[in-house]
């Protein structure tokens, strides 16, 4: 009779082992389980329908599509290469190529302008200044497209007022600046300086102070600390910043549209003359080729970036 209440109480009256155990048990026991209402799957639901209809299905299509085209004899769908090599080659391929070095060109430019505009501010400690920049900043790398057309074309286009005002220094733009490739490079600065404001200050703002009086301490040089201290702390931070604005400013179309009409050879622009149906017969698919082109290049790079974000708070948790 004694045997069968011993093994009942193991539990249920032992002494805890510790009064921090004895304290959690009690929150244990009592913790109900979470469970979430029905109607709240409804969301995550919604965005996963969302991403499917407006992401999935287009990029499928896209895969699908850019290796579809028309046999020339019978006008039967068949699968081809046809369209893919097509954008590599004349015209597409110079769209292309001309894609990659304005975006590379822009996204270095705007990684280190923004480099030293952000650790200038870093530098002064101000947090007023700091919350007024990263403002600016957060307005201005979103402002793109027609409005920003215009505003470039009223300062420095064929008769803008800062052209009349070069112009009369003896500094003249040379026409049409604007409307080239080295304008719109000029015009794409503008939204992607302040994005890598935005991308690159709380990196700097987690170097910590201790970092660089130990590195004064050992008689470190300035040169030494940004070279073997904040130098590789920051560097997953930059090369994301650099794939980010790279890819940015590769996918950016409204601007340069609204600037240049349409007429600028960038494959953006490239694949909104495709799909008006500006394309020799037999290239119907090509605007599929070249919005794969796209995803090609935009995708590892945008993997890039998420992966130096992680690194980037590990090392700075």
């Amino acid at each position: 009779m004694d045997t069968v209440p011993a093994v009942g109480r193991s539990h249920a009256s032992a002494p805890p082992a510790s009064p921090a155990a004895a304290a959690a048990a009690p929150r244990q026991q009592a913790r109900p389980a979470r469970r979430l209402p029905g109607w709240a799957w409804l969301a995550p639901a919604a965005f996963f329908a969302y991403a499917a209809v407006f992401f999935l299905v287009p990029v499928g299509a896209i895969l699908v599509e850019a290796f579809r085209g028309d046999d020339p004899t019978t006008g039967d769908p068949v699968w081809t290469g046809a369209n893919v090599a097509a954008v590599l080659r004349d015209a597409y391929g110079a769209s292309l190529l001309n894609s990659v070095e304005l975006s590379l060109v822009t996204a270095v430019l705007g990684t280190v302008c923004g480099l030293v505009l952000a650790w200038a501010i870093s530098a002064t400690g101000s947090s007023a200044l700091g919350q007024l920049v990263s403002s600016a900043a957060a307005v201005l790398a979103n402002f793109g497209g027609l409005p920003l057309a215009f505003l470039f074309v009223a300062a420095i286009g064929n008769a803008g007022v800062l052209t009349g005002w070069l112009a009369g220094a003896g500094l003249p733009l040379p026409k049409n600046f604007l409307y080239s490739l080295p304008g719109v490079a000029v015009v794409y600065l503008y939204f992607l300086v302040p994005l890598m404001v935005l991308v690159i200050t709380p990196a700097l703002e987690g170097l910590k102070p201790q970092w660089r009086e130990a590195s004064d301490n050992l008689g470190g040089t300035v040169a030494q600390y940004w070279l073997h201290v904040a130098g590789p702390v920051l560097a997953p931070s930059l090369v994301g910043s650099l794939a980010l604005l790279f890819c940015s400013s590769f996918s950016a179309y409204a601007t340069a549209a609204a600037l240049t009409n349409g007429t600028l050879a960038i494959t953006p622009l490239a694949i909104a003359s495709a799909v008006s149906g500006n394309v020799l017969v037999g290239q119907e698919n090509v605007g599929y080729a070249l919005a794969l082109a796209m995803v090609v290049v935009v995708v590892p790079l945008t993997l890039l970036y998420q992966w130096t974000a992680r690194r980037t708070a590990r090392w700075l948790s």
